[in-house]
């Protein structure tokens, strides 16, 4: 099949607009089109208007303002014969029949031979949507179900059937895969395709058995949340988030198209109050609330919820089950809790279980799928059958047979055994025939879970491991909290360079927890400064600086594969990293100034280090200085591996890879390809401006200080930003070390350490997870 170089999106409504941004974000050229408006003077307002919308949205469906560019405006009267220039034509318009067959005509007439075509529907089926189109198109034509907003759910589902050519679903799950950084799942053509049909069963029942047994929202979210390992918005807040109005239309066409027969239909009923809240604009998020609300009167802001059985808001109390607080991260315990919470929990995850185990032959080729759907699609920590594991398959089994509920055949074939196991180091999964199949990964996926089930770890403590990824090279893992770095995490670090320099290769500092690092453990830091242990302090600011030092001067490549948060004692990781190849959804930052400190393991200087070394930025001693102050003063994240390169936390020449699930062999390819004739670099001298420098940057803080922009402490904390970045008591005539710069950044940060003022910004970022502006 043809490589897919150009795209077009028809229809410009939020889903589809999205799809082409993030189509865009891959650096592919799209079309994207949409109808005319009745006596427009601008016959493309529709795409334009969308795009120029996206441009403004947070977050935002582009990795870079740029990508716009890629996109290219038109309509569905003028354009049209632009689709023949396309390789993948996709519609994304409303979900009536009618509509889309008859543009499914006139893309025929224009299309060249061998393009795709896919709809975005949900709920269509396949067989439906192509019926009575010429055997040519329903050849080319496929379902790709992305799910929103597109940039961020990885899940993409792919449905074909026997009339679509060999090759197509190939074609574009390679595309997507590798451009747009989709985990791709084959689904077969029944009615939800795989994730909408378990989620959608999944909200029914939880709200059904919340407003059935009286519970609270607060309640309903705190149990079908963590115990399952699913995100806190639990059901309620997952809906407020979807929208509400959504909801309905959902519900009802999976009650439409599913048989009598099927499960569904004993837990589908309409809500009266989900249709008062929807008629009263209470939509969800995006309108005035939904089962939560924020009550701004009287110039206030309280969080309210909604009484289920009332339909009146109060204030919104946190929920306090023993069942909850019992099981942790335990759903068996959960599930077998006597109280309210954990019959609730039984009641909604016994049914979705049970229900996952009925659909998932006739939905997916395999169990793998249906988990992977749930993880992407939904966001839960485990797929459906992989929390049977945990539960245990014959306890979920005695749960239901107590319960009154079907076992599905599936289930009764596992009993006695689990969905999953591992023999001789590799992760193997129940199929439907009753043997287990070897789970094997895509060329160019390696991972990190995978390496863990066939070796042990060549050294580790209770904050970070070594391990050894094949060919030379190995991997340093950071697993604590956030993956928040302390004492232990430099240890192993210091150890790492030891060994690899040994005995390997390269390094690759990587991890698959949902952030790279969120900083230093700010926890620590304040009960030390707490109890005046400043020594303690101050050395763990030293050793840092060291280690990061041994880092970048080590006699091998180090390659820092960040994901996800990178920020403060993080990002200087990947700062001092010979190279970095970062998963496209990778936001990085200095943000010590939002906590009240500055960057003190090195960022300064390497911030100082990548703008002077810039060739297309101006030269001379203030210009490098006053870029890195705009930059760290007002704690600038880079809210994509794109947008970092604009910052310089990443290098013009740093790798980019879209698909989180090849981030590890990437980087682990561009280590090993830097060992031939490998030099560590040379350390660097700086000459910068001084005192003159100090006040300019102080004079721009106390503007935005009078403009209401920056608060009393912003001007204290800049002060000492502006200290270390101006060079302190020097002036362009002294020759300063990489080792000096270090004293000036360890000096400034240990004054603001022990100033009540951070103090008072660390414990509100620990208790809120939000900055405080004092």
């Amino acid at each position: 099949m043809a490589e897919i170089k150009q795209v077009a999106v028809i229809g410009a409504g939020v889903m589809g607009a999205s799809i082409a941004a993030h189509i865009a974000n891959s650096g592919t050229p799209v079309l994207l089109l949409d109808i005319v408006p009745e006596g427009a003077k601008n016959r493309n307002a529709v795409a334009e208007g969308a795009v120029a919308k996206m441009l403004k949205t947070d977050p935002a469906p582009f990795m870079n303002k740029r990508a716009a560019t890629l996109i290219t405006c038109g309509n569905i009267e003028d354009d049209m014969a632009k689709l023949g220039k396309c390789d993948w034509i996709i519609e994304a318009v409303i979900e009536r029949l009618d509509i889309k067959q008859n543009l499914y005509r006139k893309i025929d007439e224009v299309r060249k031979a061998g393009s795709v075509v896919s709809s975005n529907t949900s709920t269509i089926p396949l067989a439906t949507l192509i019926e009575g189109m010429p055997d040519a198109f329903a050849g080319d034509f496929i379902i790709t179900h992305f799910f929103n907003p597109p940039r961020y759910m990885r899940l993409l589902e792919l449905v074909s059937n026997g009339a679509t050519n060999d090759g197509v679903v190939d074609m574009v799950a390679a595309f997507a895969d590798q451009k747009l950084g989709k985990t791709c799942v084959v689904c077969h053509d029944k009615p939800g395709f795989i994730a909408n049909r378990l989620g959608v069963y999944w909200i029914q029942a939880a709200m059904v058995e919340a407003m059935d047994r009286n519970l609270t929202v607060e309640e309903a979210d705190s149990v079908i949340g963590r115990p399952f390992g699913i995100p806190k918005t639990g059901v309620f807040g997952l809906m407020d988030l979807v929208g509400l109005d959504l909801m309905p239309h959902v519900q009802s066409s999976m009650a439409g198209a599913l048989p009598k027969s099927d499960p569904f239909h004993a837990i589908y009923r309409e809500s009266d109050l989900v249709s008062k809240l929807i008629a009263d604009g209470y939509t969800g998020r995006k309108g005035k609330g939904g089962f939560y609300r924020l009550n701004r009167e009287n110039g206030g802001k309280v969080k309210e919820s909604v009484n289920l059985q009332t339909g009146e808001f109060a204030k919104s109390e946190k929920a306090r089950l023993e069942s909850v607080k019992a099981a942790g991260k335990d759903p068996r315990i959960l599930m077998q809790s006597p109280d309210k919470g954990g019959k609730y929990g039984r009641a909604v995850m016994a049914k979705t279980l049970a229900y996952a185990a009925f659909i998932a032959q006739e939905a997916a080729n395999n169990i793998v799928d249906v988990d992977d759907a749930l993880k992407l699609g939904y966001n839960w920590k485990t797929g459906p059958f992989e929390l049977i594991d945990e539960i245990g398959v014959d306890a979920l089994i005695a749960m239901l047979k107590e319960d009154g509920i079907a076992v599905p055949p599936l289930l009764e074939r596992a009993a006695g055994k689990s969905f999953y196991k591992v023999e001789d180091g590799t992760l193997h999964y129940l199929a439907f025939d009753g043997t287990y199949q070897a789970i094997t990964r895509p060329d160019g996926v390696l991972l990190l879970e995978d390496i863990k089930r066939k070796s042990d770890r060549i050294l580790g403590n209770r904050s970070a491991s070594l391990w050894d990824i094949g060919d030379g090279a190995v991997c340093l893992e950071f697993h604590t909290k956030m993956n928040a770095l302390d004492g232990d995490v430099m240890a192993i670090i210091k150890s790492a360079i030891r060994t690899v320099k040994k005995q390997y290769k390269a390094l690759v500092i990587y991890n698959e927890g949902s952030n790279f690092s969120a900083g230093a453990n700010l926890g620590l830091a304040l009960f030390a400064a707490n109890i005046a242990v400043w020594p303690e302090i101050e050395n763990l600011v030293e050793t840092g600086q060291s280690t990061y030092k041994a880092l970048t001067y080590a006699p091998f490549p180090v390659v820092a594969a960040p994901s996800g948060l990178a920020l403060g004692g993080g990002c200087e990781i990947v700062l001092h990293s010979d190279a970095v190849q970062a998963h496209g959804e990778t936001y990085i930052g200095l943000v010590e100034p939002g906590v009240g400190l500055v960057p003190a393991w090195g960022g300064c200087k390497e911030m100082i280090r990548r703008w002077a070394e810039n060739p297309k930025f101006p030269k001379g001693p203030m210009a490098a200085s006053a870029k890195a102050f705009e930059i760290i003063s007002v704690a600038t994240v880079a809210k994509s591996a794109y947008e970092a390169k604009e910052s310089l936390f990443l290098r013009p020449d740093d790798g980019i890879t879209m698909n989180r699930n090849r981030l590890l062999f990437d980087a682990k390819k561009r280590a090993l390809a830097m060992v031939e004739g490998y030099e560590p670099p040379e350390e660097m001298t700086y000459r910068l401006p001084g005192e003159s420098a100090r006040v300019a940057f102080e004079m721009a803080v106390d503007s935005f200080y009078r403009l209401g922009k920056a608060t009393d402490y912003d001007r204290v904390v800049a002060g000492e930003l502006a200290k270390v970045l101006s060079g302190g008591d020097t002036d362009i005539t002294t020759e300063l070390s990489e080792d000096d710069m270090l004293e000036l950044e360890r000096d400034s940060f240990m004054r603001l350490a022990r100033n009540p003022g951070t103090l008072a910004r660390i414990e509100t970022m620990l208790l809120t997870g939000k900055p405080l502006r004092n």
